[in-house]
């Protein structure tokens, strides 16, 4: 490649840690798009001839052929997926295929090729969060009014509903959704064309190749076009939220299917046994899913770290860019794809909810709602009065809607029986009318919503 300036052939341990075929094979597929479209403009420009053209493309249509195959023979001698496609086109094609790389350089070829599966990436990710929406929307819908605690600090806090529960999953996995979306926007220019840095003194059209790849318009400084990988570390950060988000819905999984909180089973498909405990049925799926988000995190330090000091334009630092990008998305694909089957199949032990919904004085909130809606109370004051309900509860050993009405006037003289109206569970719930809130009509409505977005 580099032959007429370099005697002798590198050193061994040079090419161990040159060498990048071995990931940035994966890139083919992008590769051979990249090079059509380039042999096609450069040929209408009048940069090569329509016979070497025609001959670059059979070419590359015949590289494609042996990828798919599997005979593709892929060398480390040639270092890279760039290298190894145009050797290959060489010997397949004769001298013509040198005239590929007129007005190119691996410079924006790299950033081009891994600009294209990063978007390819987003494009995925957006759809199998989506897939892992509905399946969300499809368990919430049966449950919008199943009763189960809501909590602050782990602890019980205010009942709300099964359905309103997941539905929050629904909100943060939009969010996600649309964060690929606007990641994917932003990296839609193509780098093509700025060859190594400075751009080129061919007459190449970068409009035409852009439009042929998919790019709403080439990249508008050439420096910029091969020295970014902002459309890499964006996309990244929103794999890592995203898998946050997996994480947390993971360990709430994890948490309910414990004996101590009974709240939902899992079948077979998605746990595993013991190999000394005979008993045990483990959410691994969902322990592992936690796991992942490490990888994803630590993908995303790792090529902001590789990023944080280079100066304008390339270094060959950059080729530790793909290896943090493909470990990342095939551990986020798995996991949602993981994720949407536990949501399919999870079953909520609705007993269960209901009975811990009522516990830890979960209904405290909705009698001091009760004082000043009812009796004009400042708030402050009927929380001072429902916290010395609370602890009278705890002397007499009873929940908030068996305390004696002659306690409760002990400490306010207007409340009345009707207070006890409000001190269920089933009432806290259906009085948070409010919008967003966990009242079952209201759960229903965020859920016809959702329906019609992911339509």
């Amino acid at each position: 490649m580099w032959g007429g300036r370099f005697s002798d052939k590198p050193a061994e341990l040079m090419q161990a840690i040159n060498v990048s075929i071995g990931f940035d094979r994966r890139l083919a597929a992008q590769d051979l798009e990249g090079s059509r479209a380039h042999a096609a403009m450069l040929q209408k420009t009048g940069v090569i001839t329509s016979e070497d053209a025609a001959a670059i493309l059979k070419g590359l249509a015949a590289i494609g052929a042996e990828i798919e195959a599997g005979t593709f023979p892929f060398r480390e001698e040639f270092e890279d997926i760039h290298m190894n496609v145009e050797a290959r086109l060489r010997e397949l094609i004769g001298s013509a295929a040198g005239r590929l790389h007129t007005a190119r350089s691996r410079n924006d070829q790299v950033a081009l090729d891994f600009r294209m599966w990063v978007r390819e990436a987003c494009d995925r990710a957006q759809a199998q969060v989506r897939a892992l929406q509905k399946a969300l929307v499809t368990k919430a819908e049966p449950h919008a009014a199943t009763l189960m605690p809501g909590f602050t600090h782990l602890q019980p806090a205010q009942p709300v509903t099964f359905g309103h529960h997941l539905m929050a999953y629904v909100e943060m996995f939009g969010r996600d959704s649309s964060r690929f979306a606007d990641a994917r926007a932003r990296m839609n220019e193509s780098p093509l064309g700025a060859a190594a840095l400075a751009g080129s003194p061919f007459p190449i059209d970068r409009d035409m190749t852009a439009k042929a790849l998919g790019f709403d318009r080439p990249a508008a400084n050439s420096l910029d076009a091969v020295a970014d990988r902002d459309f890499a570390l964006e996309a990244l950060a929103a794999a890592t939220i995203t898998a946050i988000h997996l994480s947390r819905l993971a360990e709430e999984i994890v948490l309910w299917m414990t004996p101590q909180f009974g709240f939902i089973t899992l079948t077979d498909a998605f746990t595993t046994g013991s190999s000394i405990m005979p008993q045990k049925k483990n959410p691994d799926a969902a322990e592992l899913v936690r796991a992942k988000a490490g990888r994803m995190l630590g993908s995303f330090t790792q090529l902001a770290v590789v990023m944080k000091g280079l100066p304008l334009t390339y270094s060959k630092d950059m080729q530790e860019d793909k290896v943090p990008a493909f470990e990342a998305f095939d551990a986020l694909e798995l996991s949602l794809r993981a994720m949407a089957g536990m949501v399919a199949d999870m079953q909520p032990t609705v007993e269960n909810m209901a009975k811990a919904a009522g516990a830890g004085f979960s209904t405290a909130t909705d009698l001091a709602d009760w004082l000043v809606r009812e009796l004009a109370l400042p708030f402050r004051d009927a929380h001072h009065i429902t916290g010395a309900a609370v602890k009278r509860c705890e002397e007499l050993g009873c929940d908030l809607p068996s305390l004696p009405l002659a306690d409760l006037q002990a400490l306010e003289p207007r409340v009345t029986d009707g207070v006890y109206k409000v001190l269920t569970p089933k009432a806290s719930v259906a009085s948070r009318t409010s919008y967003g809130g966990t009242a079952p009509d209201q759960v229903r409505a965020q859920i016809k919503r959702w329906k019609e977005i992911l339509a």
